[in-house]
């Protein structure tokens, strides 16, 4: 299995997850030293600092995975960015990191693996996207634009390979306790996202539930396709 976006929150918690159960995996994240430093026994684990835009670089890490390994049968799309700003201020280069990641990482990821998926008949992949691609939020236009881009790239390519028993699904979480606000640089958006924290109580998701969300996902039968889930903290209003 492959996991992008590992060295932390939905990444690092599904890794661990899965770990536990002796899965071969290849973990790809820019920052590897963090995913070193976690709590895994690496005796079936392959680390690569990749960057999931490089689509060269992307393909030819699953490739040594693969030849180690075997073919992948699970590929997690993770790696995300979240740059929240208002649409009248914020950079464009900031627009373009957020369609870069979110949504050509994802397609670079599944352009990597559906081949072999749909030659064999079988394989999975989720794609991690977000409320914000059901639904606005303020402060989110360009995030949501490229999480909508993750929903509906993710049906496209479901309905393309449903006749060869391979299975997109796609997770979206709510507000969760990650590391995405860490590189927000708008200093409102980021106090109105943290005044809307406190009202569920200055709490929000905990990764680990995400993790089993897509573990649950994964452990139904090929033939059994759980197309989206939705998970979002109960006090979460939006």
């Amino acid at each position: 299995m492959v996991i992008t976006g590992a060295s932390s929150g939905f990444g690092a918690e599904i890794a661990k997850l899965f770990n536990k159960e002796n899965y071969p995996m290849l973990l790809l994240g820019r920052r590897t030293e963090k995913i070193y430093a976690l709590p895994l026994d690496f005796d079936q684990v392959l680390v690569d600092s990749v960057d999931v835009t490089d689509e060269q670089a992307f393909k030819a890490s699953i490739a040594v995975a693969e030849e180690k390994f075997g073919k992948t049968d699970l590929l997690v799309n993770n790696a995300g960015v979240m740059l929240l700003g208002n649409v009248q201020s914020q950079s464009p280069l900031e627009w373009k990191t957020m369609m870069d990641t979110n949504v050509l990482g994802v397609l670079n990821g599944m352009q990597a693996v559906l081949a072999d998926m749909v030659e064999r008949k079988h394989g999975t992949i989720i794609n991690m996207s977000s409320l914000a691609g059901r639904k606005t939020f303020t402060n989110h236009a360009a995030y949501v634009a490229s999480k909508f881009g993750v929903h509906g790239l993710s049906e496209t390519i479901r309905e393309e390979v449903s006749k060869d028993n391979v299975r997109v699904s796609l997770v979206a979480p709510g507000a969760a306790e990650t590391e995405l606000l860490t590189h927000v640089t708008d200093t409102s958006a980021l106090s109105d996202y943290q005044a809307w924290k406190e009202t569920m109580g200055g709490i929000t998701l905990d990764p680990v539930h995400v993790a089993e969300v897509v573990k649950f996902i994964y452990d139904m039968p090929q033939e059994v396709n759980i197309r989206e889930i939705d998970i979002a903290a109960t006090r979460q209003d939006g």
